[in-house]
């Protein structure tokens, strides 16, 4: 019987596919693990793999870091190789990296269906390399997993035939369900190490290319974390990019009275979110785990491909407005 090819290569994808591969196990499916390397950060990917139980891959590409034609390219070149030795079924991709656009493009070229995890999200904003990547893969996809109905409606209103749709629930939800009780332990214990109270401090993470490339976005976000930490501990875990166009920018400095820390496993991080007071991210993972964990969170983007988390006055828009940043934290 032909097997399942998995392709993943960042953070989020590992988190949001563990749920997948232990279903696979449990039932006996036979797939091979294709890890593309697109993050290759140990605290960015390694550290997920052993908290999470994820079996290790069967390949690794190594893509590394790149433009995103770079890694685009490197994950079909090497996927193209891998087709051809496993002659798998089809190829499963979760999200909006390049990984994944690399993956449906792949599977379409080499005659192998693709399915996409997570398909259906729409930010309506084609600046955003995500949405770019998004789009592709389900245009490519013959099975279309919708975490939610409304994912669903936006493939209808593409022309996706319902036969392909299938409305699958999120597994990050999953997980946040699974590991909430173990994250919520781990994160006390970190907070102890940390001299933090529970809810007496804001949470941060940047990462998207909207904000870290964009001088101006990036300043305003820097300053209202300054201005923030005058009255709450700001807590920032920083992604390795962000820490280099801070460096780059000279906005460091502008962050003395915020607690920058390393990348935190998922369970470090899960569990200081749970106890965060407010959430400040540009992460689509991230709005969905505060969401679960009913943290507000403010979303530094002008738009989202998850409206539905912003339905309740759970999590807002606040985009890189400074004051309105400040504004919606201090709620």
């Amino acid at each position: 019987m032909k097997p399942v090819m998995v392709v993943a290569g960042t953070r989020p994808e590992v988190i949001k596919l563990a749920p997948v591969f232990k279903w696979f196990d449990r039932l006996g499916v036979e797939y091979v693990f294709v890890w593309s390397g697109q993050h290759y950060d140990y605290e960015l990917s390694r550290i997920f793999f052993d908290q999470l139980r994820i079996p290790d891959p069967n390949e690794n590409l190594n893509v590394g870091s790149g433009t995103h034609a770079e890694q685009t390219a490197g994950v079909m070149l090497g996927l193209e190789r891998l087709i051809e030795k496993y002659s798998p079924s089809v190829v499963v991709s979760e999200g909006d990296t390049n990984t994944v656009v690399a993956s449906s493009l792949a599977a379409l070229k080499c005659l192998v269906p693709f399915a996409h995890v997570e398909a259906g999200l729409r930010s309506w904003n084609m600046c955003m390399p995500e949405e770019v990547n998004r789009k592709i893969a389900d245009t490519v996809a013959t099975l279309h997993f919708a975490p939610t109905e409304l994912a669903a409606v936006n493939l209808f209103f593409e022309g996706v035939s319902s036969q392909c749709v299938h409305v699958t629930g999120n597994t990050i939800v999953d997980m946040v369900s699974e590991y909430a009780g173990l994250a919520r332990k781990r994160g006390e214990e970190l907070l102890s190490d940390l001299g933090l109270g529970k809810y007496c401090y804001i949470l941060v993470t940047v990462h998207r290319a909207e904000n870290t490339e964009d001088p101006q976005r990036l300043r305003d976000i820097v300053m209202a974390l300054e201005e923030l930490s005058q009255y709450y501990d700001v807590v920032f875990p920083m992604h390795p990019h962000a820490e280099k166009r801070l460096m780059e920018l000279g906005l460091i400095r502008h962050l003395q009275h915020v607690r920058i820390v390393k990348p935190m496993g998922y369970l470090e991080f899960l569990g200081v979110l749970a106890h965060a007071r407010v959430a400040l991210t540009d992460s689509g993972g991230v709005q969905e785990e505060a969401f679960t964990l009913k943290v507000p969170a403010v979303i530094l983007r002008y738009n989202t491909e998850r409206p539905e988390t912003t339905m309740f006055n759970v999590n807002v828009l606040a985009g890189a407005d400074k004051d309105r940043i400040v504004k919606l934290a201090l709620m």
